[in-house]
């Protein structure tokens, strides 16, 4: 079911900056028109939506929290009312284990900022709730509309391996690729229904602001050279959208190589050149924010509030690209 986006319009979250921005030029640049739903634009978004606010091909920008579905919603509402309708859905908004949503500062702990009271990880209802509710969303439209669509979502080579500094990053990436391949059948539907194609993108390190803006963080990821560029990322997108190869269910690992990840006996990064080494520090440091709780905890698990994390926290520290 490959799709020409010439002529089309995509809703992508997450396009303010890094793999999603790249991904949205992309797009435009081939005559597709562009919704960026997002929290705010860097510089280079901003002039992204001057560029192409005139007649033809338009990028619109609306203010999105993806984890508020009443603006998951808007934004498509927006997109309907501007383009009359979405043919390309993104969810690719993400974010990689931040201290104020991280396994290793619970909540309640200085650093954290998911309530207790609330019973909810921030980086949940980020990285795994909102790309299922914004599919859902885009599944009904297309049905409504009788009419065929795509999404691509952004999972990550830690949707294949374990790593121990981010448990709740690498458990909501292991979900989006069990997700994603679970909606493979809508692209084989009965011939009443329209076809829909969910596949996915999982990037290994890409050199984005979320790494460039960190110095500290850049710090510990290695080496320049094994970084993966986002252009390479929005190109295999594109090709999720507009090759046939690409059927629904497909995730495509791109780091130093280029791949489509089995479903069962896949060999996982390591075996392909995509994989990353650990970087010393990165265990240490957990252990260390262990031993901090030990001291600050009541006996029941719950911090008194005063931080589990040794300064350096553990945001952004493999890179996976989002």
């Amino acid at each position: 079911m490959a799709m020409n986006v010439q002529g089309k319009t995509a809703l992508i979250t997450g396009a303010g900056s890094g793999i999603n921005f790249t991904f949205a030029k992309v797009l435009l640049s081939r005559g597709c028109n562009v919704v960026i739903a997002d929290l705010t634009l860097r510089p280079e978004s901003e002039e992204l939506v001057r560029e192409y606010s005139g007649e033809g091909v338009k990028a619109v920008f609306v203010k999105t929290d993806v984890a508020d579905w009443g603006e998951l919603e808007q934004a498509f509402e927006v997109t309907i009312e501007e383009f009359g309708g979405v043919d390309i859905v993104v969810p690719g908004a993400g974010i990689y284990e931040p201290p104020w949503s991280n396994f290793w500062s619970p909540p309640g702990s200085a650093e954290s900022k998911d309530d207790v009271k609330n019973s909810r990880y921030a980086i949940m209802d980020i990285n795994l709730t909102h790309p299922i509710r914004l599919t859902q969303l885009a599944i009904a439209h297309f049905l409504e509309r009788k009419k065929s669509g795509t999404v691509v979502h952004v999972s990550s080579i830690a949707g294949q391996t374990p790593f121990f500094p981010t448990p709740l990053y690498v458990a909501s990436k292991h979900a989006m690729n069990g997700f994603v391949r679970s909606l493979g059948n809508l692209e084989k539907p009965p011939a009443h229904i329209p076809k829909i194609r969910v596949n996915c993108v999982a990037p290994a390190r890409i050199l984005t602001p979320l790494w460039t803006d960190h110095p500290e963080k850049l710090k510990m990821v290695g080496k320049a050279g094994n970084w993966t560029t986002p252009e390479a990322v929005a190109q295999v997108m594109l090709d999720l959208v507009e090759k046939e190869e690409y059927v629904g269910g497909s995730i495509v690992e791109v780091g130093k190589n280029v791949r489509l990840i089995s479903t069962f006996n896949d060999a996982g990064p390591q075996g392909h050149g995509n994989g990353l080494t650990s970087i010393e520090g990165y265990d240490r440091d957990t252990w260390e924010s262990m031993e901090k709780q030990m001291g600050e905890t009541n006996g029941n698990g719950i911090s008194n509030g005063n931080g589990s994390n040794n300064g350096n926290g553990t945001n952004g520290r493999n890179g996976n690209g989002v």
